[in-house]
């Protein structure tokens, strides 16, 4: 079991498709820019971790596995990272059965039993990263569910900087600023709403 823990910062604002195929085409990104990762979620039936804007997924790349938690931080959000096998993956998504370590450890100190955490779903993303400005640029093409989105991202070390820069880079692009909830906020919604609920 290999664990990490690290700060993300990170800025996203949601596109139009002509706003993400504008900008592949400006980064002259080839097909074989892109690859295809898969994200698992997981919460309790009455979403406790999302009432503590936290988040718990599995992200598959191919046959790796990692788990990861997010939580608040000061600036930005703590991230705990722990390696599964796949086995330990399989398990989680059939049975919803996840394994022990750190990251359980982390949800029982938020009062949440670890056995009430369930698999919902997949959000399944295409996408591309490229060194920027002293960061990270993300462009995503997500699907789940019967919706699809995209998305630029701009991972930083600075919030102040990295604001700063993203605000310019949108407005560089011709991009209005959207109010862009986390992909696993929007899969949330999207559940909600194809049950029926509010």
């Amino acid at each position: 079991m290999i664990l990490s823990q690290n700060i993300e910062i990170e800025f996203k604002n949601l596109l139009i498709k002509e706003e993400y195929e504008r900008l592949i085409s400006f980064f002259s990104l080839p097909e074989d820019a892109f690859f295809t990762q898969e994200n698992h979620y997981f919460d309790t039936s009455t979403f406790d971790l999302k009432e503590q804007n936290s988040a718990l997924r599995i992200r598959q790349k191919g046959n790796h596995f990692e788990m990861t938690l997010k939580q608040p931080a000061t600036d930005g959000l703590l991230e705990t990272n722990q390696i599964l096998s796949k086995e330990e993956a399989s398990i989680a998504f059939s049975k919803g059965i996840l394994p022990v370590g750190m990251i359980q450890n982390l949800v029982s100190k938020m009062e949440i039993p670890f056995s009430n955490l369930m698999y919902f779903g997949s959000l399944t993303t295409k996408r591309a990263e490229f060194n920027y400005e002293n960061g990270l640029l993300v462009l995503d093409y997500s699907s789940y569910l019967n919706k699809e989105d995209y998305e630029v991202e701009y991972e930083v070390e600075n919030y102040q900087r990295g604001k700063q820069l993203f605000l310019q880079f949108l407005n560089q692009h011709g991009i209005p600023q959207r109010e862009t909830k986390n992909k696993i906020v929007r899969f949330y919604l999207e559940m909600k709403k194809n049950l029926g609920q509010s």
